[in-house]
């Protein structure tokens, strides 16, 4: 199937967690939207990929997968309905066998009309009391949803699609967390005899980023830099969950350093401020030619504070 979660990631049913985590990383990579700005298919991509991650990272989750309990979007599949042999061979049916205590054959002079609606009420799941009449409330409605990292971050609006069939476009809002449920009023099951319908209870998961994370209000990241970025400074591109921004990089920076950028975490809502971006800079050497060489062989470093002169 095109929607088989060890497919998508590409790993074995046999496939450990190592496996999977690293079979995430590697594709999100590839993948990640940051990376193709713009690209409607790759970033399709990236939230299959995160949504496979998600479902098979969970020990229970995949053990229900695999026995065919829920579909790959997590989602319940229906029960398969008895057929009338289960029926029949299984405890409920015994009554009605040849020689079962409590009753004589089927056909024999105790059994009657009652017990054929005994037979069928049982079968079929109707019992002989009446149910209580007047309108009630519809059945709430569970399901799960993987959101992506940005997405759970700035909002947005995702469309989920439900057992039936039918879609069920969720607004996401900004700064939601991992396991907060959002309530849908009046989008569960039907109700009856004129009473409302009840709500669809949808329970976020945030897929993992492969290049953010969430600290709070604030996000954090690396970003590799060269040596010249690194000695001379200048401006650089950053990734944010918003898209990428302008940043400048002080004169002699080494790896370690962490720079803010005010405002680009989290947006505010309500009386929360916005959270902060902090970027964690990596040295990289990147290439080296003859010229770098022969500088480096012929310099010397200044001596650090306090060492004997």
């Amino acid at each position: 199937m095109a929607d088989d979660p060890y497919e998508i990631l590409g790993i074995g049913r046999d496939a450990d967690k190592d496996a999977v985590r690293k079979a995430y990383r590697r594709l999100a990579k590839e993948s990640h939207p940051d990376l193709h700005p713009g690209d409607a298919a790759a970033e399709e991509r990236f939230k299959r990929i995160s949504a496979a991650n998600i479902l098979l990272s969970d020990p229970d989750q995949r053990a229900r997968y695999d026995r065919g309990e829920i579909d790959a979007a997590g989602q319940e599949r229906p029960p398969p309905r008895p057929s009338y042999r289960e029926h029949a061979q299984g405890p409920q049916g015994r009554r009605y066998r040849p020689g079962a205590p409590g009753g004589a054959s089927p056909f024999g002079a105790d059994t009657g009309e009652e017990d054929l609606g005994d037979i069928f009420g049982d079968l079929f799941g109707r019992s002989r009391r009446a149910p209580p009449s007047g309108p009630r409330r519809g059945p709430d409605h569970e399901y799960a949803l993987a959101v992506a990292f940005a997405d759970a971050v700035t909002g947005a609006t995702t469309r989920i699609t439900l057992p039936t069939g039918a879609t069920l476009d969720v607004k996401v809002p900004s700064g939601i967390e991992d396991g907060q449920v959002l309530r849908l009023r009046g989008k569960g099951g039907e109700g009856i005899e004129g009473g409302p319908a009840g709500d669809a209870l949808i329970r976020i998961q945030v897929v993992a980023d492969p290049i953010f994370t969430r600290d709070g209000d604030d996000i954090r990241t690396e970003l590799a830099v060269d040596l010249r970025q690194a000695v001379l400074g200048g401006p650089v591109q950053v990734p944010t969950p918003a898209g990428p921004v302008a940043m400048t990089i002080p004169e002699g920076s080494d790896t370690g350093r962490t720079l803010r950028l005010r405002g680009r975490g989290v947006p505010a809502r309500g009386d929360r401020p916005a959270g902060n971006l902090y970027v964690t800079l990596r040295v990289v050497l990147g290439p080296v030619d003859d010229a770098l060489k022969t500088f480096l062989r012929d310099w010397t470093p200044p001596a650090a504070s306090g060492d004997p002169a």
